[in-house]
């Protein structure tokens, strides 16, 4: 399933529209607009000012961003806002021209697929499910894990965007939702390895151990895994003043650990520690935690640290 370099970058699509400049969708266009030509719009005229700076075409709407391209890169945060934005009453699929791509890399689950792909097929345009991972780093240097479902014809279109975006791309099937389905296992994976590397810290700290040096042995062993060592440092800086850096909020795994359980409970199956870790985030949120970093939830699991033990892991970075 995995196709990395098979195919390089063509010219078939040259210019490309990407709505949403913040955290993700910002590096993503720069990373592009060194081969591609850009059409950027956001909200915030701040981030508006970054993207010219970084060479990219700017927008007053969405509407005009979206106007000529070849491909449109989206990133929404559920399937509901994928409808507003691309039927709504600014939407902006009438705006695209006939031939183009959407190239959906926002985790909605599967069940609003088959329709949002209907509806763009009527007018002509292509829609190619291609949900990813990795976080700013990763996407402003082209290192992205992109999993893809879509027709052989639209995946062509937008090979010259997602091969720019990803060192790891995996084409899971040949239609829309096929993306989905794998980013939801994904998300099954992520969402409890979080949850268990947030449990061991706090017990390694209940238990008296030094965490930072409790930390670096873990990942040194077996029981390491890229969660472990990417959210480790972060839950260690989780109960200073304030808090860890923001890299991807709480209430994100709410969305997704709610997808993955709608997915298992229409396929007939039982997921109890995927069920156990999607109760852990929803009372994160409960308790204020919605908008900060994720690996905050080993405060839902442990709401205050032992006295005397530093705030954050000595020489760490997130």
């Amino acid at each position: 399933m995995t196709d990395t370099s098979a195919h390089p970058v063509t010219a078939q699509t040259e210019t490309v529209a990407v709505l949403g400049l913040g955290a993700m969708g910002l590096p993503m266009a720069t990373r592009l607009a060194t081969r591609l030509t850009v059409r950027g719009f956001d909200i915030a005229q701040p981030r508006l000012d970054l993207a010219s700076a970084a060479g990219i075409v700017t927008f007053s709407s969405a509407k005009e961003a979206v106007e000529g391209a070849d491909a449109l890169l989206l990133a929404v945060r559920n399937g509901q806002q994928l409808d507003e934005v691309l039927f709504g009453e600014n939407g902006v699929a009438p705006s695209l021209r006939r031939g183009a791509v959407v190239i959906l890399t926002s985790t909605v689950g599967t069940e609003a697929i088959p329709a949002t792909a209907a509806k763009l097929a009527e007018m002509g345009i292509g829609l190619v499910d291609a949900p990813l991972s990795g976080g700013p780093v990763r996407a402003g240097n082209g290192e992205l894990l992109i999993v893809v479902g879509a027709a052989p014809e639209d995946l062509e279109k937008a090979r010259p965007v997602v091969e720019l975006l990803a060192s790891t791309l995996t084409v899971v099937g040949d239609k829309p939702g096929d993306g989905q389905a794998l980013k939801t296992v994904n998300q099954l994976l992520c969402g409890v390895h979080i949850v268990a590397a947030a449990e061991a810290l706090a017990l390694a700290d209940a238990l008296g151990l030094d965490t930072a040096k409790t930390l670096e042995a873990l990942e040194a062993g077996a029981a390491g895994s890229f969660m472990l060592s990417n959210r480790g440092p972060r839950m260690l800086e989780a109960y200073g003043e304030e808090g860890a850096e923001v890299l991807s909020r709480l209430d994100i795994f709410v969305k997704d650990m709610g997808i993955v359980g709608k997915a298992a409970r229409s396929a007939g199956l039982a997921i109890p520690v995927a069920a156990a870790a999607e109760q852990l985030y929803l009372l994160g949120q409960a308790h204020g935690l919605a908008t900060a970093d994720d690996s905050a939830v080993i405060r839902v699991i442990a709401p205050s640290r032992r006295p005397g033990q530093p705030d954050r892991a000595p020489g760490r970075h997130s």
